[in-house]
């Protein structure tokens, strides 16, 4: 199920936190039990992958160690699993707000889409993730029946999710060298120069769009640009990240990094301070 991966969860909560709803305590438990049902349908999907790709992730030096590449975990367990997660994902999206069991169902659908044919097709892959992660979004907005989510964010939000997916493929590119296709069929139509050159437009165009917000977004309820002080944590934690993939040559697994590099998770973690400071209370 990846427990560790649920973090990728919490951007179900964006719309909650910049529409200045975070202590409206009605509104928080219903974007959390979206974002739980968020965390179970993804452990759905993640078992679903895993049971395409079981041949695949053993020739992986890490992703072999999982229950069904294995061989710890019947597949057919594995398979009455996801379909249980599931359901009760999508039933409990739907109790909070029907859209939102809609989206979390389209989630599951185009999941289904990526793992059976999409993720073989060269940047695609990538782009079909970031588009995961807009879903999740989305839902948090429907869920809470925003008033003041910018536009912006989202493309923020998409831009973030380019750069972590691009990351990850360059780590995997660089890690199983001649092997990568045979892990990955769309790692054969990419090379460590497209990669670079990806990431650094991604990297780009993701501060510029984060830095145009703080300012100019309507939406933004920080008042007189105070939102603009959040910049800087940003910043480094781009340039953290990039160095942690060009020169430590880790990114295979963004979440794992979340939590095993400190100034990385640091930065974060002021980040989201900050915002919360210069939304509520300044």
């Amino acid at each position: 199920m990846r427990l560790k991966q649920w973090t990728k969860n919490g951007f179900v909560l964006a719309g909650l936190i910049f529409d200045g709803k975070l202590f409206d305590l009605p509104r928080a438990v219903s974007a959390l039990v979206v974002m739980l049902a968020f965390c179970l349908i993804s452990s759905s999907v993640y078992i679903l992958n895993d049971l395409v790709d079981i041949e695949k992730d053993r020739l992986h030096p890490r992703k072999r160690q999982r229950p069904l590449p294995s061989g710890q975990l019947s597949p057919n367990i594995a398979k009455g699993g996801a379909a249980l997660l599931a359901a009760v994902s999508i039933f409990a999206a739907g109790l909070v707000n029907i859209w939102a069991g809609v989206i979390v169902a389209s989630y599951l659908i185009l999941n289904v889409l990526y793992s059976f044919r999409l993720k073989n097709l060269v940047i695609i892959d990538v782009m079909m993730i970031a588009g995961f992660f807009v879903l999740r979004v989305v839902a948090g907005v429907v869920a809470v029946d925003v008033a003041n989510f910018s536009p912006w964010l989202y493309v923020c939000v998409s831009l973030l999710a380019l750069f972590l997916g691009f990351g990850k493929r360059r780590h995997e590119f660089t890690l199983l060298e001649e092997g990568a296709a045979n892990h990955r069929a769309s790692l054969a139509h990419y090379n460590l120069s497209l990669l670079d050159q990806i990431l650094g437009i991604v990297t780009t165009s993701g501060l510029l769009a984060y830095t145009l917000y703080t300012f100019e977004a309507k939406t933004a309820l920080a008042q007189d640009g105070h939102m603009l002080l959040t910049v800087p944590f940003i910043l480094y934690a781009a340039f953290r990240y990039l160095y942690l993939i060009h020169v430590e040559k880790r990114g295979g697994a963004p979440e794992d990094l979340l939590f095993e590099d400190r100034p990385f998770l640091l930065s974060v973690l002021l980040w989201g301070l900050s915002v919360v400071l210069v939304i509520y209370l300044w």
